[in-house]
Parts: C-alpha cells; sequence; structure tokens
C-alpha cells in the first residue's frame, strides 16, 4: 500500500521500542523502575474532579463550541492577563485537546510547504514531526550545556533564512528542565521582532521552577513582541491532568479564527465536562500545584545528587519541569544503546537522548516516588560501573 507523503516524512518513535518492553516485563511480573514518564504520578486535585463530577450530574455532555466553552476562555484569558501580563481577551483563546493538539493546530496554521521552523536542540519529540506534517522544514540549532541548553541570540539570528517563517521556544524546556532568564527572553525577542518572526512560546511547564528561576513569557517583553507571539500551553503538568486532554492556544484573534475552523473539522469540541475541570482549576486553591512542586524539589535534589556521584554522567541540575537531561558521552555507548541494555540488565526505564536530537544523553522523570527513585538509582550506578 502506498502511503501518504506526509507520514513519510515522519520518524518513527525510537522510544517506542524500549517502552514497549518495560510495559511487557512490568506485565510479567519483573520489579521495572520508570524514570520515562512525562507525567506527575499524583491524582488530579479532588476539587478538580468534584468541578467534573458536578458538570457530568448537570447533563453537560453534549457538544460544545469548537473553541470552547466560553466561561474557560474568558478564566484562561484572566489568568494569561494576571499571572503572564499579556492582555489577552476571551476571543484570543482556543481551548484544544491537550497541548499537543494546541502546537499542532498552530503548525497546520502557520506553515506552508517549504517554510523553516528553527527549533533548538535538545527538543520535545513531537516538534520536528509536526512541522514534517504541516509540509515544513525543521532547522535544528544544537545547544550545549555550557549555554544550559539554551539557545543563544547570535545562533538564533545565524539560522534565519528568507524562508524562516517560525521559531519554537520552550521554558521550562522538556527535556532539560532549563529555564531561560528574563534578559536571555529580551534578548531572543529582539531578534523575532527585526525580523518579523512567529514565535511559540511553549508554557507547559511554567508552574514548575525552583530556587530562584523566574518565567517570562516572551509576549510580555513588548508589544511588538506581542503580536509576533503565540502561546500554547495546558493543564496537564501543573495540575496532574495528563489524561483529561485540556490544552490550549494564546494568539491574535483572527490566528484563534483560522485555528477554531481547523479544529471544527478534526476534532471539534474539547470533552466538555473535562473544561469544567480545567475552569475550576484556574480559578480554584493553588495550593495543590505548590505542594506537587515542593515533592518534585526533594526528588530533584535527591535525584541530582546521586547521578554527580556517578562516574562517567553528568548532567546540570535543572531549573524547572521534572526532568534530568544526563550526559553519557563518556560511557562510549549510544543512548539507544544504553537504554535497552540499563532495562535488560538492571530493569531501569529511561528515555534515550536521541529522541530529543542528541544522541549522547538520556533523560530520566523524577516524576515518581522517592522510594522508586532510590531503587532505580543504586541499579543505574551498579550499571554504570560495569561499563
Amino acid at each position: 500500500m502506498d502511503w501518504a507523503t506526509r507520514v513519510m516524512r515522519v520518524t518513527p518513535s525510537v522510544t517506542l521500542a524500549i517502552d514497549a518492553k518495560a510495559k511487557a516485563m512490568r506485565g510479567s511480573g519483573e520489579d521495572v523502575c520508570s524514570f520515562s514518564a512525562g507525567e506527575p504520578d499524583f491524582d488530579t486535585p479532588a476539587h478538580i474532579r468534584e468541578a467534573a463530577k458536578t458538570a457530568l450530574d448537570q447533563g453537560k455532555t453534549r457538544y460544545g463550541p469548537a473553541a470552547g466553552e466560553p466561561a474557560l476562555r474568558q478564566a484562561i484569558a484572566t489568568k494569561l492577563n494576571n499571572d503572564n501580563h499579556l492582555p489577552y481577551r476571551a476571543e484570543n483563546i482556543l481551548v484544544t485537546n491537550g497541548g499537543k493538539q494546541a502546537l499542532f493546530n498552530l503548525m497546520l496554521a502557520l506553515i506552508n510547504p517549504g517554510d523553516e521552523v528553527i527549533i533548538p536542540a535538545p527538543y520535545w519529540v513531537s516538534y520536528p514531526e509536526m512541522v514534517h506534517l504541516a509540509g515544513g522544514t525543521p532547522v535544528i540549532v544544537k545547544t550545549t550545556a555550557e549555554t544550559g541548553y539554551r539557545i543563544t541570540p547570535a545562533q538564533l539570528e545565524a539560522a534565519i533564512t528568507p524562508k524562516t517563517r517560525l521559531f519554537v521556544l520552550n521554558s521550562p524546556s522538556n527535556p532539560t528542565g532549563m529555564v531561560y532568564t528574563p534578559e536571555e527572553i529580551r534578548e531572543l525577542a529582539a531578534v523575532i521582532v527585526r525580523h518579523q518572526l512567529w514565535v511559540v512560546s511553549d508554557e507547559i511547564y511554567e508552574k514548575i521552577l525552583y530556587d530562584d528561576a523566574k518565567h517570562l513569557s516572551i509576549g510580555a517583553v513588548s508589544e511588538a513582541a506581542f503580536e509576533r507571539t503565540i502561546v500554547c500551553s495546558g493543564f496537564a503538568k501543573a495540575y496532574a491532568m495528563t489524561g483529561w486532554r485540556v490544552g490550549y492556544i494564546a494568539g491574535p484573534a483572527e490566528f484563534i479564527k483560522v485555528t477554531t475552523k481547523i479544529q471544527s473539522h478534526s476534532t471539534s469540541n474539547v470533552c466538555t465536562f473535562a473544561q469544567y475541570g480545567a475552569l475550576a482549576a484556574l480559578q480554584g486553591s493553588q495550593a495543590c500545584v505548590a505542594e506537587m512542586v515542593a515533592a518534585f524539589r526533594d526528588r530533584r535534589a535527591f535525584m541530582y545528587k546521586r547521578i554527580c556521584e556517578m562516574p562517567r554522567l553528568r548532567c546540570l541540575k535543572p531549573q524547572g519541569a521534572f526532568y534530568l537531561f544526563v550526559d553519557i558521552s563518556e560511557t562510549g555507548l549510544s543512548s539507544v544503546e544504553f537504554c535497552d541494555r540499563l532495562l535488560e540488565e538492571e530493569k531501569v526505564a529511561t528515555v534515550p537522548g536521541k529522541a530529543f536530537g542528541m544522541d549522547d544523553h538520556i533523560r530520566l522523570s523524577y516524576a515518581t516516588d522517592l522510594a522508586t527513585i532510590e531503587r532505580g538509582l543504586t541499579r543505574l550506578a551498579k550499571f554504570v560501573e560495569r561499563l
């Protein structure tokens, strides 16, 4: 059978084989310590669950507006005004089926065949593939530990060509946990405005910050930057709502109309009663977020200390999100071989850095309990010592 060209441009996930293997091992009763999860291990807070139950009891189970429930669109706009200093209104918001659909809708709306999209590496696995599916060309700009895995204004400037349409910015970052400083954000904004690019700011981890890290949304830098910015985010990470599939795009009203049209012909509205859970997340107490971040902070400290004690492994201390991006180059193994052998020999599941554009790294998630972290790191240390 002949497949569509767009499908053939998409690279198969290098993580699928290891993930399937880990699940099969667990299914057969083996004790696998997983550091691969990109989701909080906490239950969704009770007041959010109760709001969805109430919505169900009230019969909020029918089709809704493709752009989202009006109350939720307004609540998101209010949040962006108050927390991020972005002067959006409800008409500037599209509620999507998770943060992933927000990004996919954006790519379909903005990218024409031949358009270039600048993506700093390491990157979240789906960015380049979404660009491929939209017919565009990902332009990957490698970063290093010396710059905190953050693209510099000079690197961004050098990557721009007449075909450049969009720059992808993710802070706090998956997979590195690094956070751009406010000054770095301002410098990148200056380049974007000077070249009249679009920038998508993926802010899904904005509430998960540590130490003195501060999140500045690039659209808040200036009116000119605001006009070139599209924000994509959601409720999955901060509120432990990964399975609820509620995200959003914020951008110019005309852009929201275009992406709403795309969504109306693909998935239509987001699950109606789930949107009322998201509404409760925004309007209720934020103590649940603080509690989860405090737990992540403790886990981060424990995992980072242990990794730094292991020979031939190096990593930077993350400033946000819930990942460590570990340099394994001194082991001489590729990330896929390292992860496959670690799972086979010590029953520890991790994610190959190849999936993020850096094959000499692996990603470890500390979105799991401390007991599992301690057990898994002990096994990792044994594995590294044998190499």
